[in-house]
């Protein structure tokens, strides 16, 4: 019954994100010939078992190495004096690729995140230091299951329903493009800096570590190309008119069933 709510929710999200941005990101679940989890890793919402080789605290979460049958791999849950050696399972098992923990200074090609058998998850609230809000900077709004964390990829996937009119000039130099010509030179663009000049039209932060917002400059076509998803450690608001500078990512995959087709990541903003 959890499998099929997580399942339910993760579906409504996805389908909120195409009915008001089509252009975003969208399920891998709902599309056709979409990747299956690699080898040895736990579908969306699984539970993942094994054998604790190693801990790393991020308090208030812990991240343990896990011995499964399929090998080793990564785990993170609420903050726990499991010890090594000890056989756990891990509910709700969400993965996350290339996922870059701030307060251990680690990347992780993959890592689940869920709760450990038996223990409810954190409750939401203030700053964090690890897991899906804190290693990562940032609490996630409505707890820190994954029905959160999918609840959370929805908000900052989704663009703003009406912003009126948007018209800022294109930034200067070699590099400064305006949103429509990153998203229909993103091949060419490819994990080159770019920068960007636009307003602020939707503000989501400490998601996965990271401040996500919504750019538009008043290029390209509603729905197709106006619009691009940044992620950045600096503060803005919405209404804002700032000047990004960051890495373009083509095809990038959060997990959770969420991959932009475009975004610009580790930005800088100016004003």
């Amino acid at each position: 019954m959890r499998r099929l709510s997580v399942v339910m929710l993760v579906s409504l999200a996805v389908a909120g994100c195409k009915k008001q941005e089509p252009a975003l990101p969208q399920s891998n679940a709902a599309q056709p010939g979409a990747p299956a989890p690699q080898d040895g890793a736990a579908a969306p919402s699984a539970a993942l078992q094994g054998k604790v080789l190693e801990r790393l605290d991020a308090p208030p979460y812990s991240y343990l190495k896990l011995q499964t049958a399929q090998g080793e791999t990564w785990a993170a849950v609420p903050k726990t004096d499991v010890e090594k050696g000890k056989d756990v399972t891990v509910a709700g098992a969400m993965p996350m690729k290339d996922f870059e923990s701030k307060t251990l200074n680690r990347k992780f090609d993959v890592v689940y995140f869920g709760t450990l058998g038996g223990e409810a998850p954190a409750a939401a609230g203030g700053p964090m230091g690890g897991g899906m809000g804190g290693a990562m900077g940032g609490a996630m709004p409505g707890g820190q299951g994954p029905e959160s964390m999918a609840a959370a990829h929805a908000a900052a996937a989704a663009g703003p329903k009406e912003v009126g009119d948007v018209k800022v000039p294109k930034a200067g130099g070699p590099d400064a493009r305006t949103v429509s010509e990153v998203w229909t030179q993103r091949a060419a663009l490819k994990e080159k800096s770019v920068s960007v000049r636009g307003k602020v039209v939707k503000w989501n932060a400490g998601i996965m570590g990271k401040n996500w917002l919504h750019l538009r400059d008043g290029s390209g076509t509603a729905g197709k190309d106006n619009d691009i998803t940044i992620t950045t450690s600096d503060e803005a608001a919405v209404g804002d008119v700032v000047l990004v500078k960051g890495t373009v990512r083509v095809d990038k995959d959060f997990g959770a069933g969420y991959a932009y087709p475009v975004i610009i990541e580790d930005a800088k903003l100016s004003k």
